[in-house]
């Protein structure tokens, strides 16, 4: 397998990596919540 090279501006490579930082954020924040929801830690809010 090889692989290839793509060049994009900074300010592109700095949004893709700031998006990539959230996105994992927010799938930790979610496995999280299963795990407490699994766990029976959740509670109903009204």
């Amino acid at each position: 397998m090889t692989q290839e090279t793509v060049t994009i501006p900074k300010e592109e490579y700095q949004k893709l990596k700031r998006q990539s930082q959230l996105d994992m954020d927010i799938l930790h924040q979610l496995m999280s919540s299963f795990k407490d929801m699994k766990e029976g830690k959740v509670r109903r809010v009204k």
